[in-house]
């Protein structure tokens, strides 16, 4: 049984993070704003977006001006209050084109039991979106 004390290495845990297929962003919350402190490959990849371009940004800008989505709000109570969640977003690259996003956010609590940062995790799910709404319109 592994020890809950015992840390893995710092450089190891980066390259398996970078290594994931799916964008992995870490961030931190001031004010109202969820600044990114952190973006892995595999999201500059999905985005369009080089890490220099949008560190200490709020993650909001993905959503460009589509922000009338329900993902949003619930996204939004999540984080106020410091719950995780799993969200269907609209989100825009880098070059204006649409992906169809799976986020999922969670927070993490420092020793003394704080909220200290959100982990997301970003799947592009446009294909499967797509599926179904294809299903849809050949049910009705």
């Amino acid at each position: 049984m592994m020890d809950k004390n015992k840390m893995i290495d710092a450089e190891l845990l980066l390259k398996m993070v970078n290594a994931s297929n799916d964008g992995v962003v870490v961030a931190e919350q001031e004010g109202n704003d969820t600044i990114l402190i952190y973006v892995n490959e595999a999201f500059e990849r999905l985005t369009g977006y080089r890490d220099e371009e949008i560190l200490y940004k709020d993650c909001r800008f993905l959503q460009g001006d589509d922000r009338d989505q329900e993902g949003r709000r619930i996204l939004r109570e999540s984080i106020d209050k410091g719950e995780p969640c799993r969200v269907r977003l609209r989100n825009y690259r880098k070059d204006g084109s649409m992906f169809w996003n799976e986020l999922s956010v969670t927070p993490v609590f420092n020793e003394e039991d704080q909220l200290t940062y959100f982990i997301g995790v970003q799947k592009d799910i446009t294909t499967q979106v797509e599926l179904e709404e294809q299903l849809k319109q050949s049910r009705s």
